[in-house]
């Protein structure tokens, strides 16, 4: 059986043939400008030219690598690489004809018509061939067989564009032949562009939108805004969510510079986009300062602060990675993330070291850092949920308490360098054991500080986005069976901030350590919740129902408080706090427990501990934590919300 031919070179022949006859016209069209006819006199005269022409101009455009593009990505670029090519081939035809003796003057104009002829035409043909081939591959693309049930019925989608920046016509320009889109409008704010055009479309004022959904039924819209501030971009939302439309944004524009996203890469926007502040300027030096090139060790790894934790200390550049976690599964996922990350990276990364293990086994944590020389630790692991901890208290402030205590005890024992507890704003005031507990932990840190030692620190902050214990997963998973969304109480309220930006304000704060300081970090303004439920409900493409609107789809139901739950956190015991390097850590100014008188105290809540004694676990803990304040939660029945 023979081979069947190559598509790329039947492509390629293609192409050869059209140029073929590009070049044949534009030499009989030279002579009909030049001349006003046709004269085939003296074009029968100057034929034996036109073999030279094809031969010379084809393997001149073959040998320059013009039918090596491909041509449904012909940008600019590629077409003006035409130029040069026709401009040798002329020359070249011109040198022939000058030492055959033939198209003397007056005909050396022909040869300026030639090349603007067969130039222009060239382009021209591979604009059209671009063009038809983005058009047929996008409808090939979206063919009834290869579109999932329920898909095809819903394209095209009536779309705006926000935005009329550089963005947008990008965004357009990828767009235009993907017919799942049915492009209407552009939406700007600047008044000096309504009644433009962009890319064919008119560019209209927001104020006119519920004009355009009327006549087009529009159903979405794209955010060309890549550069707009957090503040804008929920503005946006809410303003295009409340007119019933689903929104789509295109990455943000530091993803787009580094080239890890271009910009058709179309998503729904996430809650994560919006909630929260602007995203901080990190500090270069403050964040290599206690990890670059140092051995470093993070508990509870695996955890959503503690993964986080190691993939940005591994593109830093220490000298070693040492996760412990005791989670087989987050270990294992963990692990392999930061294999990829390595092999990724075009610096020389250290192998990460994953150790299943648990922080609390002093022998074996004592070893791991003996055996690895281990200079930094960062101290993540914890349990976090509150519910749970009041029903287990014994085994919450064992793991807390008594993991923060082993491993202090080994940093010193060990001669670590630093050491940084991360800790959490349910320690301020608590009202429940977990937070409770974090304090104790807090405090152990502030006595261990007055030894010699490790500098030992600690960062409070409130919720991240996205972790196992954060409300934003529980929403999305209830929004996506159909509701209801619970809320625990109508005015509860939170400090949310992204896993990212708080792990690298961990960090640095972590490099501006002396001893002793309780890092609080600035969690922007806090966020009720139901404003939340009701935000994620929009922009999922749900209606919120309730009693003004009795058709919506999703409801929200209030739970009442859990136990143990505030209405709202905070973030300072004191009521005042001292400023840092970096503007958006303070120190707080917080008493603490000698270390002699700590100790002793902490006997009796092991003995607590020892005998099973959750009462006697609380006193102690009241003890200990002079503003710890156990609360009983109400009870709460299901309520509509109102």
């Amino acid at each position: 059986m023979s081979r069947p031919r190559s598509p790329v070179l039947l492509r390629r022949l293609a192409l050869l043939a059209l140029d073929g006859l590009l070049i044949a016209a534009s030499f009989w069209l030279a002579f009909v400008l030049r001349l006003g006819d046709p004269r085939p006199s003296l074009l029968l005269l100057n034929l034996h030219l036109l073999p030279w022409a094809l031969g010379i101009g084809l393997v001149v455009l073959w040998l320059s690598g013009w039918y090596q593009g491909l041509t449904r990505y012909s940008g600019s670029n590629s077409l003006y690489g035409l130029l040069p090519r026709s401009g040798l081939m002329v020359l070249l035809l011109l040198l022939v004809s000058t030492l055959g003796g033939q198209l003397e003057p007056p005909f050396r104009s022909f040869w300026i018509l030639f090349w603007v002829i067969f130039s222009g035409g060239a382009i021209s043909s591979r604009i059209v061939l671009r063009d038809l081939l983005r058009l047929w591959l996008a409808r090939s693309s979206l063919q009834p067989e290869r579109i999932p049930r329920g898909v095809a019925e819903a394209l095209p989608v009536p779309t705006l564009v926000f935005g009329a920046g550089q963005a947008a016509a990008q965004l357009l320009a990828d767009l235009r032949y993907q017919s799942r889109y049915e492009l209407v409008a552009v939406l700007d704010d600047d008044p000096s562009l309504w009644g433009r055009r962009l890319d064919g479309l008119p560019i209209e004022p927001p104020s006119a939108l519920i004009k355009l959904i009327e006549r087009h039924g529009i159903r979405q819209v794209l955010l060309a805004v890549p550069s707009a501030s957090r503040h804008r971009r929920l503005e946006l939302v809410e303003h295009f969510s409340a007119a019933g439309l689903s929104v789509l944004a295109i990455p943000s524009l530091a993803r787009i510079v580094a080239g890890e996203q271009v910009v058709s890469d179309l998503r729904p926007v996430m809650i994560e986009d919006l909630l929260g502040r602007e995203a901080s300027q990190a500090d270069r030096e403050l964040l290599r300062a206690s990890v670059t090139g140092k051995v470093v060790l993070v508990t509870g790894a695996g955890g959503s602060i503690g993964s986080e934790l190691c993939r940005q200390i591994m593109r830093l550049g220490p000298s070693g990675l040492l996760l412990l976690e005791r989670s087989e599964v987050a270990l294992y996922e963990l692990d392999r993330d930061l294999q990829t990350l390595r092999s990724q990276s075009d610096e020389i990364l250290p192998a990460p070291v994953a150790v299943l293990g648990d922080v609390s086994d002093r022998s074996s944590l004592e070893a791991l850092c003996r055996e690895h020389g281990v200079q930094v630790l960062f101290h993540a692991a914890a349990y976090k949920h509150v519910p749970l901890l009041e029903a287990n208290a014994c085994a919450g402030v064992a793991n807390n308490v008594g993991g923060t205590r082993v491993a202090l005890e080994v940093a010193f024992a060990c001669g670590l360098e630093r050491f940084t507890l991360i800790s959490t704003d349910k320690a301020v005031r608590p009202t429940n054991v977990m937070g409770a507990s974090k304090r104790v932990c807090e405090l152990l840190l502030q006595a261990a500080a007055s030894r010699p030692g490790p500098i030992c620190s600690m960062v409070r902050f409130g919720n991240v986005l996205g972790s196992s214990g954060s409300v934003v997963p529980l929403f999305r998973r209830q929004i996506a069976a159909g509701g209801p969304v619970t809320v625990t109480h109508p005015e509860i309220t939170r400090f949310f901030m992204t896993i990212p930006e708080a792990v690298e304000l961990v960090l640095q704060a972590s490099g501006m350590a002396c001893g002793g300081e309780v890092f609080v970090l600035d969690m922007g303004d806090p966020v009720p919740i139901l404003d939340l439920a009701r935000q994620m409900i929009r922009l999922s493409g749900c209606s919120v129902r309730d009693d003004d609107h009795p058709d919506g789809e999703i409801p929200i139901v209030f739970t009442g408080l859990r136990p143990g739950e505030k209405l709202y956190e905070e973030l300072l015991i004191q009521e005042s706090d001292l400023p840092t390097a970096h503007p958006l850590i303070r120190k707080a100014r917080e008493q603490f427990i000698p270390a002699e008188r700590l100790e002793l105290l902490l006997q009796d809540l092991d003995r607590a501990l020892e005998s099973r004694d959750g009462q006697r676990l609380r006193e102690m803990l009241q003890q200990i934590v002079a503003e710890y304040r156990p609360i009983s939660a109400p009870q709460g029945g299901i309520e509509l919300v109102r």
